[in-house]
């Protein structure tokens, strides 16, 4: 029987009691999976050593897979900073920064299913924060106030972080791979609840000196990151982590991009806009 242990005080829980055998013969398991990850903001399950098939088929399991072409498997995106496995690998260091997936979409990604197959020897752990608990802590003043604010995201700002010295041409290949958008602050979920929009992509705040905005945004991403609202994973090969991308921000601790560390991505798509 499938039981969760709390691993943070505001987002992760370890899934005891679920062998890989299940993940496709259960046909129970893929709803309550969706139920504990709402309460639990991630989903920890540990020495799976989930095969690429699988993680295709479960994530089918659990709702429609980003990427995926009408009748054939779901990709795999390969999480590596090596180039000869990645052709994504340059701009995955800014996953080293806290962001959500997709922040410069009209709808980001629902979930993200993230896989362990290679390891580097030091760093690479992930970090999530909650969102959500960052906007309970608001007051009610603040809550009223930056229901009010929108936000200018842009994926250009991730990238300048990784590669200050970037030539135009390259500046202008990432706004047209990402264009910039414009989110809410305060994210007004279907169930009631509500997330602040943040992370590295979040550049301006609408109608606010760039300067004063910046500031603020730092603010609340710092808020929003404490300790009490993180949960660090420290990877064990085979462990499978679900994380809802819509309220828990995430990042990866540097490592060495020479180290081999491959992790396996599928990504569930989004039916939700940030609003």
């Amino acid at each position: 029987m499938a039981t969760v242990k709390k691993l943070g005080g505001t987002v992760g829980a370890e899934v005891q009691g679920v062998g890989l055998d299940q993940l496709l013969s259960d046909e129970s398991l893929p709803a309550w999976c969706l139920k504990v990850l709402e309460e639990n903001g991630a989903l920890v399950f540990r020495g799976l050593y989930i095969d690429d098939e699988i993680q295709r088929a479960f994530s089918q399991k659990l709702n429609e897979v980003d990427g995926a072409p009408s009748g054939e498997p779901p990709p795999i995106f390969r999480v590596t900073l090596d180039p000869t496995m990645s052709a994504s690998a340059e701009y995955l260091k800014g996953a080293f920064f806290w962001h959500i997936d997709g922040a410069s979409d009209d709808i980001p990604s629902k979930a993200t299913l993230l896989s362990a197959h290679v390891l580097s020897e030091s760093g690479g752990e992930t970090e999530f924060a909650s969102c959500y608990a960052a906007y309970d802590d608001l007051s009610d003043e603040e809550k009223e106030r930056y229901g009010l604010l929108r936000v200018v995201h842009t994926f250009e700002r991730s990238q300048l972080l990784v590669k200050p010295d970037a030539s135009d041409e390259e500046r202008a290949a990432w706004r047209e791979r990402r264009p910039d958008k414009v989110h809410p602050l305060v994210w007004r979920h279907r169930t009631g609840h509500c997330s602040l929009v943040l992370g590295v992509s979040a550049l301006r705040v609408e109608g606010m000196d760039l300067e004063e905005g910046q500031a603020l945004l730092a603010e609340l991403l710092e808020r929003s990151t404490r300790p009490e609202h993180v949960y660090r994973h420290e990877w064990g090969l085979g462990d499978l982590v679900i994380w809802d991308n819509r309220g828990v921000l995430h990042r990866a601790a540097p490592y060495d991009p020479s180290s081999g560390r491959d992790m396996h991505r599928t990504s569930l798509v989004g039916d939700e806009p940030i609003q």
